[in-house]
Parts: structure tokens; C-alpha cells; sequence
């Protein structure tokens, strides 16, 4: 039996396995696919853009960013939820996907990752040639 390769269907079954988790943790992601894009929306509130570090490697995507502690020596804590530090956040990436032509935009607090699908893993339509068999036939039998 025959398998066609369907990169939305790999990366699905990638994310869907790996990145499950009851709490999300400090860099919370929704992913979804626009035909033939995948878009990774990652909320990083208060984060120093020019902290976001974002590199690929043997297809894994890896997300870093730094939360900096404001310095408030003289308060007393009653509460201290929000995380600060370095947070980090990998995925891994499915083959068919057009890694050199991912693109990031930091805006609102939120990365969002556009992850497009390559070329060669598009499908796409083969024409048939074909000859005219009556044509054939005709010039085979005048022979």
C-alpha cells in the first residue's frame, strides 16, 4: 500500500504528542495551520524583544526569552506569581516544511512564528501525454 507524505498531518501528530501538558507554563502556545502555513502563536508577556533568541537545529525549533525581575528591595512581598528568568521552549519540527523561510514577528506581547511548507512537499497535479490511437491506427494500416 501506498503512503503519501502529508506534512500537516506529521506536524500535528508532533505537536500533538509532545506538547500536551495540563499546565502550560510560562510560554503558553497555540498552533494552527492556514493551508499551507503553520503558525505557533506564543504569549511572552513583558519580555525585552531584543532577548528573544529563536534558532533551528536537526529540526527543532528552539525559543528562548528572558523575563527580567524588577528591583524592589524595598517592598514586601504578599504575592509573586509572574515568573521571571530565562524560559525556553522547544519543538520539533516535521520533514516538508520550508525551515529557511521561517519567519517571526513580536507584537503585544506575543511571538508568532509563521512556518511554511515546502515546495517539493506541496502536492501537486502530473499531466498525462497521450496520442491519438485512431491516428495511429490509420497510419499503421496505409503502411
Amino acid at each position: 500500500m501506498t503512503r503519501t507524505f502529508d506534512p500537516f498531518r506529521e506536524m500535528d501528530r508532533l505537536f500533538g504528542e509532545g506538547f500536551r501538558t495540563a499546565t502550560p507554563g510560562p510560554m503558553p502556545m497555540d498552533l494552527y495551520r492556514r493551508g499551507e502555513t503553520f503558525i505557533a502563536q506564543i504569549d511572552l508577556p513583558g519580555v525585552d524583544p531584543g532577548s528573544i533568541d529563536i534558532d533551528v537545529e536537526d529540526r527543532t525549533l528552539t525559543v528562548r526569552a528572558e523575563r527580567m525581575r524588577e528591583n524592589l528591595d524595598d517592598v514586601r512581598w504578599l504575592s509573586h506569581e509572574r515568573p521571571t528568568g530565562t524560559f525556553a521552549r522547544q519543538l520539533s519540527l516535521g520533514r516538508g516544511l520550508a525551515l529557511d523561510d521561517i519567519q517571526a514577528d513580536y507584537r503585544n506581547g506575543v511571538l508568532t512564528l509563521t512556518i511554511p511548507v515546502a515546495e517539493e512537499a506541496k502536492p501537486r497535479k502530473i499531466s498525462v501525454s497521450h496520442t491519438d490511437d485512431k491516428k495511429a491506427a490509420i497510419e499503421s494500416q496505409a503502411s
